[in-house]
């Protein structure tokens, strides 16, 4: 699996291939991963394209972290990702709200931070595009953070509902749905010191629990 990585290879901190990271632990897939960066876009040329996460499976090579859950489903079909199709389009609501709402959500909050991790190389690419997708400087863009948490804060009722029913996203135990939020909020957890969620809010004690899942898979992350 190529895994974007930061001036520290051992330090991983892409949401999308975070949400991958968990589904191969979900099934207990070993995985060899190799730090891949920004402007390394050749080293991927092999997937037709220039994002990552990519896993090589032997012949097969499969990118996208959706793509990656339903490949992963369909040759190791337990512990279930999905639970059915049922489960699936449920997943892919949350997939979409997460993409579309917290990622963008969060990246106001963190955007400046990451600049100060990624791969030197990487940093003017990173700056340019950044700054022309968002229109302004990244300075800009993540200034006065602190006053605007609990509009960021206030995105999340609809997780903290379900977490107040029952224990996972999925249920009695983490699905898919587990793995993309937690994979969303592993971005800003390994790419900066500033904290979105206050320790009680029942986001973070269920996040918590995620980290401490597969071996504790995420909490031995690398963090700035």
């Amino acid at each position: 699996m190529h895994d974007l990585a930061g001036a520290d290879p051992e330090l991983r901190f892409s949401p999308f291939c975070w949400r991958t990271r968990f589904a191969l632990a979900h099934k207990g897939l070993p995985v060899e991963t190799i730090p891949w960066r920004f402007t390394e876009t050749g080293a991927i040329a092999f997937s037709g394209q220039g994002r990552v996460p990519v896993i090589r499976d032997g012949d097969r090579v499969v990118f996208d972290s959706w793509s990656i859950a339903e490949y992963l489903e369909e040759i190791c079909p337990t512990p279930a990702l999905f639970g059915g199709p049922i489960g699936r389009a449920h997943a892919l609501f949350i997939n979409s709200w997460a993409d579309a709402v917290l990622l963008g959500g969060i990246a106001r909050f963190i955007v400046r931070d990451l600049l100060d991790v990624v791969d030197p190389k990487d940093q003017a690419y990173f700056r340019a595009s950044r700054e022309a997708r968002f229109g302004t400087s990244l300075e800009q863009v993540q200034a006065g953070r602190e006053d605007r948490l609990a509009a960021f804060r206030d995105l999340l009722p609809p997780i903290r509902l379900v977490l107040r029913k029952q224990a996972w996203l999925g249920g009695s135990t983490p699905s898919y749905a587990d793995h993309i939020v937690a994979g969303t909020l592993m971005w800003p957890r390994c790419a900066s010191r500033f904290s979105l969620l206050t320790e009680d809010d029942p986001v973070a004690v269920w996040f918590g629990r995620m980290l401490d899942q597969y071996g504790g898979l995420g909490r031995g992350a690398k963090t700035p």
